[in-house]
């Protein structure tokens, strides 16, 4: 089983912002690392096998910020 790495541009405004989505993400079954910059308005998770792209788009919906575009990149 081979991780999967997502990249998604997400408007946050503020530390509260990126905290609110790194708190949702580490809640989900799969998430290895969460990587979120504030200042380049990403957020880039790295999961297992079973967390699929979608789920984690789902996840980072959820907390309001609007995701601008997202791609696999492994």
């Amino acid at each position: 089983m081979s991780d999967h790495k997502y990249h998604f541009d997400v408007k946050m405004s503020c530390s509260g912002c990126s905290n609110a989505v790194n708190r949702v993400l580490n809640k989900l079954d799969g998430v290895k690392n969460v990587d979120i910059s504030l200042e380049k308005q990403t957020v880039d998770v790295v999961t297992s096998n079973a967390l699929g792209y979608d789920t984690v788009l789902q996840t980072i919906s959820k907390t309001g910020k609007q995701v601008i575009g997202g791609n696999v990149v492994e």
